[in-house]
């Protein structure tokens, strides 16, 4: 079954037995976005739904994993936390060829441009502060008290992290990339301690949020990813939007932000220090570059599959050509903090 062929008729009957009032007719569109996942858009007479399914074809062993996605949404939404809604989940990936599941549709929409050219001064600097502060939310929350005691392993989380993305890059692997390899032999070598264990999103940037039309956070999206560990890999990953290039994307490197009301990368630290109470150590650079290094693994993951024919994502081949500016600049982070 090629990437793009649901059996819709299959999926309509399992929604109609599964996702209180819904209702047919319905379409099937793709987002653009969410290539690890491929995410839907479901217009129903019911109204309107979202559809998350692992990749159809051969898989990494530890990667896609819906269920998880859908078990901490089930946690997080009770909360009041801002995710959408999870509605239902199919583990039985004879329906449509993979497990899947559905979810509400969030108010708003994601921004993919972190200089939020659609909006004025006072609505940017509320929207980064909604979005560090939101951040800082998720990290008070106790796991144990959300049910969520056994979502991630015990232990150092950077030491787990950093073997499971040198195991990840290895196992896509295409090209000797020489900044990868000092990364593999750098990172483990100089691991920090852990501040506290929190549920971390994986992924925070601005656009895996959503705002609605008035700059007003509503959900954050895409944790497949999440597990539970140290909070500073989350917010250093956000962090270092501030540090990359401004290229039309989450990356604020060179943008005036003062003109533009957006808060500059101290400015976020105390935001985040003060709220969540987990100090942020005064050289961010080892966090850089361990960010740096586990996105050249995700990045890795995807130019494989493309090479291999099921890479979703339809800028996923342009994607691919980023790894090894990855690696340089993570290398470049590594030498800051001592390497």
């Amino acid at each position: 079954m090629s990437d793009q062929q649901i059996d819709e008729v299959a999926l309509g009957s399992w929604l109609a037995a599964n996702v209180e009032g819904f209702a047919g007719p319905f379409t099937l569109t793709k987002f653009a976005s969410g290539q690890s996942n491929p995410t839907y858009r479901i217009r129903a007479a019911s109204g309107d739904f979202v559809m998350r399914r692992k990749p159809f074809g051969q898989l990494l062993p530890s990667a896609h994993a819906v269920d998880r996605e859908y078990r901490l949404l089930s946690a997080l939404h009770p909360l009041g936390f801002p995710v959408p809604e999870p509605l239902a989940l199919c583990s039985d990936p004879e329906v449509i060829g993979a497990i899947f599941y559905i979810m509400e549709m969030a108010k708003g929409r994601p921004y993919a441009d972190g200089a939020l050219p659609d909006f004025d001064p006072g609505t940017r600097q509320r929207m980064y502060e909604q979005l560090v502060e939101t951040l800082a939310d998720l990290h008070n929350i106790d796991p144990v008290a959300a049910d969520l005691a056994n979502f991630g392993r015990p232990g150092n989380y950077f030491e787990r992290q950093v073997a499971r993305w040198t195991r990840q890059y290895r196992d896509s692997e295409t090209e000797y990339i020489p900044e990868m390899e000092r990364l593999i032999a750098f990172l483990p070598e100089t691991l920090p301690e852990q501040s506290r264990t929190s549920i971390v999103h994986g992924d925070y940037r601005i656009d895996n949020v959503v705002f609605d039309g008035d700059g007003t956070l509503t959900a954050v999206l895409d944790w497949e990813l999440a597990t539970l560990g140290d909070p500073l890999a989350d917010f250093s990953y956000l962090a270092m939007q501030w540090t990359m290039p401004a290229d039309g994307g989450a990356g604020l490197a060179g943008l005036d932000l003062e003109a533009l009301g957006i808060p500059g990368l101290d400015e976020i630290v105390e935001l985040y220090s003060t709220r969540s109470g987990v100090p942020v150590a005064a050289k961010l650079d080892w966090y850089f570059a361990y960010n740096l290094f586990r996105l050249a693994g995700i990045v890795q993951g995807i130019k494989k599959r493309v090479l291999d024919g099921t890479a979703s994502h339809a800028q996923a081949a342009e994607m691919a050509k980023r790894v090894p500016m990855l690696a340089k600049a993570a290398w470049g982070f590594a030498l800051k903090a001592g390497a």
